[in-house]
């Protein structure tokens, strides 16, 4: 992250995805983090959905940021001011192979995002429904006209230097939305279907794999590995 905001023109900008524990690590990474908000003005945090990736269990983000500020591109103290942060993640499918990430879904971050590609478009907070999100009466009854309460509900908020700083400690893992799926066990699928989903994915991963083998020219390795799965399932 550093090496990026560093190689940055005056006035240069970057979208950089970033495992979470970026975000949130401390002692130098608090170090680079407050570093970027200095020298930058990181403007927009996505939250992406889990499961876009191959290792499922890492949920990513997207880092949007601009060397300098717009008003003094080689201005290198407090360029940032404040940041604005989208949740596509909570309360959103798993996406994967079978229930893939299209452009669509992001239709809604575009449209908050705005035209100027620094972040300088006229914002509101707000966004109460996107593609792909779980639906349940509780989701539902927010995206009504009489539940929306931005500091609940809304998927994309604002949040002040001031804030980052003493609230959470320059941490950047900001988050306010109620993880439905966390907190209702009515919402999680029996246990032999998570237990089927997860078999499937085992052995889509290990085909993927029984062919990477063959790829690489350890036709022999991956044959001999093949046969011992049935054996120990036995």
């Amino acid at each position: 992250m550093q090496h990026i905001y560093d190689a940055l023109e005056p006035g240069g900008r970057a979208a950089v995805v970033i495992p979470d524990n970026v975000l949130f690590e401390g002692g130098k990474g608090t170090e680079i983090r407050k570093d970027l908000m200095d020298k930058c003005n990181l403007h927009t945090i996505l939250r992406l959905p889990t499961g876009i990736f191959y290792a499922q269990g890492v949920k990513t983000n997207v880092l949007f940021f601009q060397k300098g500020t717009p008003e003094n591109p080689n201005q290198d103290k407090g360029c940032t001011k404040e940041t604005w942060v989208f949740d596509m993640r909570t309360n959103m499918n798993t996406f994967g192979k079978r229930r893939p990430l299209t452009e669509k879904h992001f239709e809604a971050f575009i449209n908050a995002y705005g035209a100027d590609k620094n972040g300088q478009s006229a914002r509101e907070e707000g966004v109460y429904e996107t593609l792909g999100q779980i639906e349940s009466d509780e989701v539902r009854e927010a995206s009504g006209e009489k539940e929306r309460k931005v500091e609940e509900h809304a998927r994309f908020r604002k949040f002040s230097r001031e804030y980052i700083r003493e609230q959470k400690g320059d941490s950047l893992d900001i988050s306010w939305l109620k993880d439905l799926e966390a907190t209702s066990a009515e919402n999680l699928p029996d246990p032999e279907v998570l237990a089927g989903e997860a078999m499937a994915e085992l052995t889509e991963a290990m085909a993927e794999i029984y062919q990477l083998m063959q790829a690489l020219g350890a036709d022999d390795v991956a044959e001999g590995q093949k046969q011992l799965v049935p054996k120990r399932l036995a």
